[in-house]
């Protein structure tokens, strides 16, 4: 019997590295309606290298699925921490990504200024959203300083990412945004003006926020954000 899981775990491991996208699919479902304890680290490190966003999504599924009993949860979370500071920045954004989905507060404690100031925008996105969830309320003024000095950072998509960060965290994240809005910096500036929108009319969408704002500020000749993009 051990001989035969032993074979099944050894299948399902070349499975997942299989060159067809449909085929690591498919073994990641199927590892996640059918949990092996063995299999956790070989997700983990699989999230670290895929390179498909369905097959990803899949695996943190599947590891969210093995997180489900509190022996096999403790085992998850102890190797997702282990991933936070790992060189690859898809390992560490995976893994944040993952401890976000399982929610279990024990890793706030290594979410801190490094990661939620990561300088890759998946990995620092997925660290303000894990943030978010598992922040304790004697921290959130904190957590909302940090977030406020990546205002104006990247593209829009970033810049949505952290106003929705920031309208989450309520009331804590005020005096960061009134701050911001003085600021000296214009893309900083208008950021916060585009956050503050939102917060105040969720509905009208992240994309009039900052066309408001673009129309309230004057840019002094800073390109404008996402011009990259074109």
């Amino acid at each position: 019997m051990r001989q035969r899981r032993t074979d099944v775990v050894a299948r399902l491991t070349a499975a997942l590295e299989s060159e067809e996208t449909s085929v690591r699919l498919k073994v990641a479902m199927h590892v996640g309606s059918n949990p092996l304890p063995e299999l956790i680290e070989v997700l983990i490190d699989r999230c670290a290298v895929e390179s498909d966003f369905f097959v990803r999504d899949m695996l943190t599924w599947a590891l969210t699925q093995h997180a489900r009993t509190q022996q096999d949860r403790t085992a998850v979370v102890d190797a997702l921490l282990g991933q936070l500071t790992a060189p690859s920045a898809q390992a560490r954004s995976q893994a944040l990504h993952t401890l976000s989905k399982i929610g279990d507060r024990r890793a706030w404690s290594s979410i801190g200024t490094e990661l939620l100031t990561d300088a890759d925008d998946q990995v620092a996105r997925a660290a303000w959203r894990a943030a978010v969830g598992m922040v304790p309320d004697s921290e959130r003024a904190w957590l909302t300083q940090v977030l406020g000095t990546q205002l104006g950072r990247g593209s829009r998509e970033v810049w949505l990412s952290l106003s929705r960060a920031l309208m989450a965290l309520g009331e804590a994240s005020t005096p960061v945004l009134d701050a911001a809005l003085e600021s000296s910096d214009d893309v900083v500036r208008m950021h916060a003006v585009a956050t503050v929108a939102l917060i105040e009319d969720p509905e009208s969408g992240f994309e009039l926020a900052v066309q408001a704002a673009e129309r309230t500020h004057t840019l002094r000749g800073a390109p404008l954000i996402g011009a990259d993009l074109c």
